[in-house]
């Protein structure tokens, strides 16, 4: 079964569309007995980008605080391509879509210009106090749109 994918029109137009990206070193703890990095580390990956990101921006204190905290609600990769220990990685990472109090963001792992993966997932903003969703502060849906290049 072919599922439909977010790599859209194709997959270097999409890449274009990344503004941040980050090399990534692969451990040997990640990868199987063949040198293959294991299909649970590119979630790892994309959790340390998600965070970098966020960091580059100087949001880390509206998404991640005593007050409020970014969960994942969902999250996917497509697998294109085998990649290996030494493989130089470099992680892109975007906000594709900013709902009232969640993100899509999008991934994509490239080595030697080739996409290997792609993923996506929807973070949640999250009230420490009630449980509940909360919605993205002002400021930091501008900075976002901004970095993005929604404005």
């Amino acid at each position: 079964m072919k599922k439909t994918t977010f790599v859209q029109p194709d997959p270097q137009s999409w890449l274009d569309t990344f503004h941040f990206s980050i090399p990534i070193k692969i451990r040997y703890c990640e990868t199987d007995m063949l040198g293959h990095v294991n299909n649970v580390s590119y979630f790892m990956y994309y959790e340390q980008g998600r965070i970098e990101y966020f960091e580059n921006l100087g949001l880390t204190e509206e998404l991640f605080s005593e007050k409020a905290v970014s969960v994942v609600a969902d999250l996917e990769c497509q697998y294109m391509a085998q990649m290996y220990l030494k493989d130089p990685l470099m992680l892109h990472v975007k906000v594709a879509e900013m709902g009232r109090s969640s993100m899509d963001v999008q991934y994509a792992i490239v080595v030697n210009g080739q996409l290997k993966a792609a993923g996506r997932g929807t973070i949640v903003l999250i009230d420490t106090k009630s449980g509940k969703s909360m919605p993205i502060p002002d400021e930091a849906r501008k900075i976002i749109s901004t970095f993005e290049g929604w404005e």
